[in-house]
């Protein structure tokens, strides 16, 4: 037989485990080629593809973000197709199977859960005598009626072989995404998590997990992130592999993993902000909602104050780089309660704040408890709320604007002076400059047209300034400080109007050429001659000290000159404040 595992993965980057383990599993016995797309893949270009690989069998790995594409590949490979098995598993088609088994006749089966011994024992099946009845896990129609067996028990993970050690997977570890997991299964029963439905924490040996990483580094993985839901459920656990981690690693490679915020212990923060070196690790933590009514309803424990000592210890510590989450649209968190929840972590200053909406997914508790909160959602996936009975779709749409601004303002980080500055001092919240703005933007229907980076500061600073903003002056100094401290050229037509008058500039110059000492002793050390100086550096205005600011990260409303240099081989600039009564 020729067996293809397939999956429309949500972007090149990302590889799919499942897939893998699934070949790894079936192996010495059956010979599974992966296939793996995009959703932005044409769908008759990976029908094509799949068409040229001749097979017998086709399993495709089903998730919210894909099912829909994976609809159209499968509808088309089987009229073309018609003799070729499907087989259905992930998470999106383990839950209610008799509708995916009503919506799709042109699947043959569907693996329930855990699929790597179903899949092996289906293959045995449809290369034998094709008798589903005793295979448990999975679901099929016999006689047009839907039959579903038994749920299979879980693997040993123990004994599960490596999903990495492929052949064809090794040109593009350098490229993409490694995702590895050394646990399976919540401590928790969040009501709007899949994670919750498995009972229990399942390990997997830690002795071949820190093989497989060896593996991967030394084979070039620069990005490898752990999807275990708690990676510090066992402090012990994840010490011992945090230790590993920062012995072992590469330079260059990253290790990214989801953190339980409230149950990190203060002596584990210490260890890594004293042992890890800056940038090997990175955290996501999911907050989702500071509401304590909220949280009880959807059965999530949280100590917010325990979070919040956690998030702050890692981001002093300075070596850690954070991602919270967030999701609107949970059970009794209206508007103004969002936005507190929104403020309440904001304030915890992480690198990232991802602002998700609830999704109705199958097989959940707060999907079967849908009615009860009033929720109306979306059919199909990504099945996103549409409202409840403290938030309307009204709210749900200014809610967006606020996610629109704030990935494109804060979490890219392409100026943090100007947007620290507009939610600590203009604005009565955080929450009301990124909707404030985020409505601004949707009204001028910007989020309809395309943006390059200069784009980015021009509607700001015209946000800035049609709408009045108290002290816009400063906010638009800022924005000029972050664009020259962080691009390495001047915008093709600037932005600001504070242009220095050309006289003023030619002067400013034969005084450093005069006295450099007034450019500070940094910039004399660049020993720059006159051709260098006039060649490699910009001299611009801010309404604000310079001097004060960059010394003390104060803003004293005094204007000054400031001289911006660009290093002529990498390109990095460095802003020198310009003092004429230096010393």
């Amino acid at each position: 037989m020729k067996i293809i595992a397939s999956t429309l993965n949500a972007k090149y980057i990302h590889t799919n485990l499942a897939i893998r383990y699934l070949k790894a599993y079936a192996a010495p016995d059956f010979d599974v080629e992966l296939a793996e797309y995009t959703i932005k893949d044409p769908t008759l270009n990976i029908v094509t593809d799949l068409f040229n690989k001749k097979p017998d069998v086709i399993g495709f790995s089903c998730y919210i973000w894909n099912i829909e594409e994976t609809i159209k590949v499968i509808e088309i490979i089987k009229k073309i197709t018609p003799n070729v098995k499907i087989v259905l598993g992930g998470p999106e088609v383990s839950y209610d199977v008799i509708h995916w088994l009503n919506r799709l006749p042109q699947v043959d089966c569907i693996v329930m859960g855990e699929g790597e011994a179903t899949f092996k024992e289906l293959l045995e099946q449809f290369h034998g005598e094709m008798n589903l009845e005793n295979i448990q896990g999975i679901a099929y129609m016999k006689d047009g009626k839907p039959i579903i067996n038994t749920v299979r028990q879980k693997i040993d993970l123990r004994e599960s072989p490596s999903p990495f050690r492929f052949k064809e997977d090794i040109p593009h570890l350098s490229k993409r995404v490694t995702y590895i997991e050394t646990s399976r299964g919540c401590p928790f029963s969040c009501q709007f998590c899949l994670s919750s439905i498995e009972v229990g924490v399942r390990y997997f040996n830690r002795e071949k997990i820190k093989e497989d990483i060896r593996y991967l580094m030394a084979n070039g993985a620069k990005t490898i992130k752990f999807v275990d839901r708690t990676f510090n459920i066992s402090r012990s656990y994840a010490m011992e592999m945090f230790q590993f981690l920062i012995d072992e690693h590469l330079p260059g490679t990253v290790f990214q993993f989801e953190i339980t915020g409230d149950i990190m212990r203060p002596e584990v923060i210490e260890f890594l902000n004293n042992e890890a070196p800056a940038g090997l690790f990175r955290f996501e933590i999911g907050v989702q909602s500071t509401n304590d009514l909220t949280n009880e309803l959807v059965k999530r424990r949280q100590n917010f104050e325990k979070l919040k000592r956690t998030v702050t210890m890692v981001k002093d510590g300075g070596k850690i780089a954070q991602h919270l989450d967030l999701i609107a649209g949970l059970p009794e968190e209206d508007y103004q309660s969002f936005r507190k929840t929104f403020n309440d972590v904001f304030e915890l200053g992480p690198e990232e704040l991802q602002l998700g909406f609830l999704k109705m997914l199958r097989g959940t508790g707060l999907r079967l408890s849908a009615k009860q909160y009033g929720y109306t959602y979306m059919d199909y996936s990504p099945y996103e709320i549409l409202g409840n009975n403290v938030i309307d779709f009204n709210d749900i749409v200014r809610i967006k604007q606020v996610e629109d601004v704030l990935e494109k303002y804060w979490n890219a980080h392409r100026m943090d002076h100007t947007i620290q500055y507009l939610t600590s001092y203009c604005f009565e919240t955080p929450f009301d400059f990124f909707q404030e703005f985020g409505t601004y933007w949707d009204n001028k229907a910007w989020s309809r047209i395309g943006h390059q980076l200069e784009d980015l500061f021009k509607r700001l600073n015209q946000f800035l300034q049609e709408e009045k903003i108290p002290n816009a002056e400063i906010a638009a100094g800022l924005m000029k400080y972050d664009y020259l401290v962080n691009q390495r050229y001047k915008p093709r037509k600037a932005w600001w109007i504070d242009i220095i008058e050309r006289n003023v500039r030619s002067k400013t110059y034969l005084t450093i050429i005069d006295d450099p000492k007034i450019v500070g002793n940094g910039f004399i050390d660049l020993k720059l001659n006159e051709r260098d100086l006039y060649k490699h550096t910009l001299i611009e205005s801010f309404p604000f000290c310079m001097k004060s600011y960059q010394e003390q990260g104060i803003i004293v409303q005094k204007p000054s000159l400031a001289l911006i240099y660009f290093e002529p081989t990498t390109g990095d600039s460095t802003i020198y404040p310009i003092v004429r009564n230096r010393s």
